[in-house]
């Protein structure tokens, strides 16, 4: 005879567990654009158990060749802007969503430190776009700390954002 097993509730303490089960609820899949934080972001999302109902794939682009070959950001935009800049996190976005037809896609782009900074793009400077049905916002974070630090903030805002644009369909973002 067999024992049945009691599977737990699934916790939502983490912003990767309520970023899921959000996505669960809502129907929707998610992947994950990032060059800054190579791969924590899709590595928190992993973590959470059942996640392969709603996690698509996971893009490390850390070169601007691999942003334009994986994501579709366009040349121009990286000569113009920098691969650390609000148009190439929108691009990444947009482009990882597309490339697996998500419906969510969060890009995380920026400069993790010690080293890369300029006095115009200093260390800690991130952009982090969140991407869902079509609709799209950017934000712009001077975070502090080392570099682990600086990828955990970075990787926190990105999840927070997510629950934010998923708790608030209606909301009124960039097009």
């Amino acid at each position: 005879m067999k024992k049945s097993v009691k599977v737990p509730a699934v916790r939502e303490d983490t912003p990767e567990e309520k970023a899921v089960g959000l996505l669960k609820q809502n129907g929707f899949t998610v992947t994950a654009a990032e060059s800054c934080t190579g791969g924590l972001l899709s590595g928190r999302l992993v973590d959470v158990p059942g996640v392969s109902e709603v996690f698509k794939a996971g893009f490390v682009t850390y070169s601007d060749k691999a942003k334009r070959k994986y994501l579709k950001v366009k040349k121009k935009t990286l000569k113009k802007y920098g691969a650390v800049s609000r148009e190439t996190a929108r691009e990444m976005a947009k482009g990882a969503a597309a490339e697996v037809k998500a419906d969510a896609a969060l890009s995380v782009t920026g400069i993790a430190g010690p080293d890369g900074g300029t006095e115009e793009k200093p260390v800690g400077l991130v952009y982090i776009g969140c991407y869902l049905k079509k609709r799209i916002l950017v934000e712009e974070h001077k975070f502090s700390g080392d570099r682990a630090e600086v990828r955990k903030q970075s990787v926190d805002r990105a999840l927070n954002m997510l629950i934010e644009m998923m708790s608030d369909l209606d909301k009124n973002v960039e097009k």
